[in-house]
This record gives structure tokens, C-alpha cells and sequence, in this order.
């Protein structure tokens, strides 16, 4: 086979050289040349271009193409299968990111044990550990299942030759970015070389119906590091998330070619390695105090999951000419945007105060059904009033307005299930609660009708 070669093609005008520059000569962009393998057909003056060996296609009708259903291969460890859509897919790439020590490589060195122990051989692949060293790691997991193998190194080829021969059901890369290719100059971690070992394994997880795991480093803002294609090659891409000051983690799904996206699982860190919180929502409001002022329940979907979780808000006089508005677990500029909003149409005199927010477990909210617990609190805080046992849902927009939410019966009936008897809901979605005993459901369309209710109004 001929020696292929590699040349450096910048990604903002195309153009193409010999070698790499820190500053493209085309089109002036800095760090622009990314190392790509240039194939012997298209060296410039070196051998002779290969005739066009392309078979005519065809196209088939859609409507006449057979649903497959995929078989799964079920792990032990529910949550686990939770955020996979069910289980690992034959032949699928899953990316998996997380901060430095947050228990990526424990959490698949885990599964890669439970699935040697049930489903047959699978080949743990470190790029940055010894041996030793993830021994280390599984000896506190327990048992160590036989057919768990393990090799430390980083030559892409010299993995895909052991996966040929071993067979195994699963692979298990940590991390991508240790791995590295002979046919590039580069170092590894560079784009080049990230993005072709990934291509390498892809090929070889599907074409041996292997399922795949990469570890991904992740830089200083939470992103996957490497380039963003990196994210297009693999099948499913996972965030394993949580503060060192917790024991919780959550695994969080943001892209499933063979399931639902933002799904998450819920994890217990502990010295046995991470175990499966069947009840986080429990767990969440298991610390939560009866009758604090600033404490409000509401109901966020994560995925298909309904979870309760608990905001909490403390209002306090500023000391300097600029009230300040700080915000953990939700976002500050939507923080502030409510705090606006209380002040112009609540008539709560926030101008004066120091606001902070906080999503009690570590978790993190995003979506806008949550507007309305954090309103409530923020104003509970400073009217010294407990809110009590009442699950608070709602969108809030700039006019003062309570919008509808989705799923607001799925998101009641999980409260339900914990004991709340009382909710706050917007008018608008009281359609979906029309059938069914759901005990005191007080619907508004105004953020003063909600305090109101509260009794937290100005």
C-alpha cells in the first residue's frame, strides 16, 4: 500500500500547504491550518492520478424502506440505560465530556465491568493511566469481572488490531485526545489528529457492530475541546455533571441518534464508585426546610423526567450604590431579567437590594417553566413569608404575564407523588388539568396574582 502523505489546509479560505504556519499565507487567520492526509491520487507531480472508480448509485423509495428496531444491549446500571434511550446500540459511538476528576473514567470503567460480567468481552483502552494505576481504580469497584481486558496506549492502529482480534462487545477510549495516527505529523490532541482517530474508530465500531465509548476532554468554558465536528462523528454525545462540593452527579444526554436527547441520569458518588439515585427528586428536597422564607418547589422536565427541585432566594439591603444579582444554577441574565420584572410590575422595591438565587443539589435549570418559582422566592425573601408545601410552575414574560408550560400534568402528578397537595400553575395550562383529583391547583395570569395567592404581594 502507498505511503500517504499529509498537508495543511486552512479551514477559513481552503487554502492548501506543504507545511504548517501559525498565520495562514493565504488569508491572514492565525491558528487556521488544520493537518489533514492527503492521499496519494492527488499529490501534485508525484505519481499519477487514479481513474474514477465511482459505481453508479440509485435512490430508494422512503416509504419502502424497513423499520429496524435496535437491539440494545442493556447495562445494569438503569440510570445508565436512562440517558442511552435504553441501552448501548451495537455498533454506536458515544462521546462522553466532563470536568477534570468529576468520574468519567470511573463511571465507564464501572460499566465496562458490569457489562464483562453479563454481555460478554470488553476492552478498556487508557491513553493516560498505567495499568497500575486503573487497577487501582477497579479494585474499589469490587469483583473484577474476567472478561474486562485493559491496555495502556495511544497508537490508533495498534488499538484497532487488538479490537480486530479480541472481539470485544464493547470499547471503552480514554481519552480521544491521547490518540494518535502515524500518517499524521502532528501531536496528539491536535484537530487533526482528534478528528482522523475518530474517524478510525467509527469505522471500526460499526463495521464490527462494536459499541464505542471516547472520553472527551473539555475546556476551561465546559465545551468539548477539539473541533466541533468531533461532535457530528459520534452517534450520541454525554455531559457528565456536578460540583466537587457534592456527591451528586448527573449524566446528561445532549445528542442521541437512538434516543430522546436531554435525558439525564442521576448518580451517588461514593467510595464503591458511582451508584443509581432512583428518586432524585426526593434526594433533592430531602434537606429542605418546612417553613423558610425564600424556599419554593417547582417541577422541571429534564428530558422525559419530571424533577422537583428547590430554588431558594435570599433578599438582603445593598451596601453599595449598584444592587447586586447573583444567581447559581440558573441563568444570572435571567435572574436579572426577573428581577426587573418584580420591580415594574410586582412593585417590589428591588433597587435597594442585594439578590442572589440558588437551585439547591447542584442542579442547573434552564427552561422557562421555572420563572415563576424563582419570582415567588425572590419576593417570599424579601417579604419574610414562608411559601410553604406548594409546587410553583409558570413562565414569566416582561409584561408581568404567566405563560403556559408543557407537560403540566406530567409535572403536577410527580409532585403529587411526593405529597404536595397545593400548585400554582398559569391559567392557560389548566386545560390539561381539567380530568383528575389534583387537590388545591390555584391558576394565574399575572406575577401580582401568584404573590397574591402567596401571600408574598408588595
Amino acid at each position: 500500500m502507498p505511503k500517504t502523505y499529509s498537508k495543511y489546509v486552512c479551514q477559513q479560505c481552503g487554502g492548501q500547504y506543504p507545511t504548517g504556519y501559525g498565520r495562514c499565507p493565504g488569508c491572514g487567520a492565525w491558528h487556521s491550518l488544520v493537518e489533514t492526509i492527503d492521499r496519494p491520487a492527488r499529490i501534485r507531480g508525484g505519481f499519477p492520478r487514479v481513474a474514477s472508480t465511482t459505481v453508479p448509485i440509485s435512490a430508494t423509495r422512503l416509504a419502502s424502506v424497513e423499520s429496524v428496531e435496535h437491539r440494545r444491549l442493556r447495562v445494569p446500571l438503569e440510570e445508565f440505560n436512562r440517558v442511552l434511550g435504553g441501552g448501548v446500540v451495537p455498533g454506536s459511538v458515544v462521546l462522553l465530556g466532563g470536568d477534570p476528576g468529576i468520574g468519567k473514567s470511573t463511571l465507564l470503567l464501572q460499566v465496562g465491568n458490569l457489562v464483562a460480567q453479563h454481555g460478554g468481552p470488553v476492552l478498556y483502552v487508557s491513553g493516560e493511566e498505567s495499568a497500575e494505576q486503573v487497577k487501582l481504580r477497579a479494585d474499589r469497584l469490587g469483583t473484577i469481572a474476567d472478561d474486562l481486558y485493559m491496555v495502556a496506549e495511544t497508537d490508533v492502529e495498534a488499538i484497532i488490531a487488538l479490537t480486530q482480534e479480541l472481539k470485544p462487545v464493547l470499547l471503552i477510549v480514554d481519552s480521544i485526545q491521547t490518540m494518535h495516527t502515524a500518517d499524521l505529523d502532528s501531536l496528539a490532541g491536535s484537530v487533526g489528529q482528534v478528528r482522523e482517530s475518530t474517524a478510525r474508530l467509527t469505522r471500526l465500531a460499526k463495521g464490527h457492530e462494536i459499541g464505542a465509548f471516547l472520553v472527551g476532554h473539555v475546556t476551561k468554558e465546559g465545551s468539548l475541546a477539539g473541533p466541533k465536528t468531533l461532535e457530528h462523528m459520534v452517534d450520541t454525545v454525554l455531559y457528565l455533571e456536578g460540583d466537587q462540593y457534592h456527591a451528586y452527579r448527573l449524566l446528561r444526554s445532549v445528542k442521541n441518534r437512538f434516543g430522546p436527547a436531554n435525558e439525564i441520569g442521576v448518580f451517588d458518588m461514593q467510595g464503591q464508585g458511582l451508584t443509581e439515585v432512583v428518586n432524585p427528586s426526593a434526594l433533592f428536597l430531602s434537606e429542605r426546610q418546612e417553613r423558610a422564607a425564600g424556599s419554593v418547589v417547582t417541577v422541571t422536565l429534564e428530558g422525559s423526567r419530571p424533577l422537583l427541585v428547590e430554588v431558594q432566594s435570599l433578599v438582603t439591603a445593598t451596601h453599595f450604590g449598584l444592587p447586586r444579582r447573583t444567581a447559581n444554577g440558573i441563568d444570572l441574565n435571567r435572574l436579572v431579567l426577573l428581577a426587573a420584572v418584580l420591580s415594574k410590575r410586582a412593585g417590589l422595591p428591588l433597587g435597594t437590594q442585594d439578590v442572589y438565587v440558588n437551585v439547591a443539589g447542584g442542579m442547573r435549570l434552564s427552561e422557562p417553566a421555572v420563572d415563576l418559582a424563582v419570582v415567588v422566592a425572590i419576593a417570599s425573601s424579601m417579604r419574610e413569608v414562608p411559601v410553604g408545601d406548594v409546587a410553583v410552575l409558570g413562565e414569566v414574560g416582561l409584561g408581568g404575564e404567566v405563560r403556559s408550560i408543557n407537560q403540566a400534568a406530567r409535572r403536577v402528578a410527580e409532585a403529587g407523588k411526593l405529597g404536595f397537595t397545593r400548585y400554582v400553575v398559569p391559567s392557560r395550562s389548566m386545560r390539561e388539568l381539567k380530568d383528575g383529583a389534583w387537590g388545591d391547583v390555584i391558576a394565574v395570569d399575572t406575577v401580582s396574582e401568584a404573590l397574591s395567592a402567596l401571600h408574598c404581594a408588595a
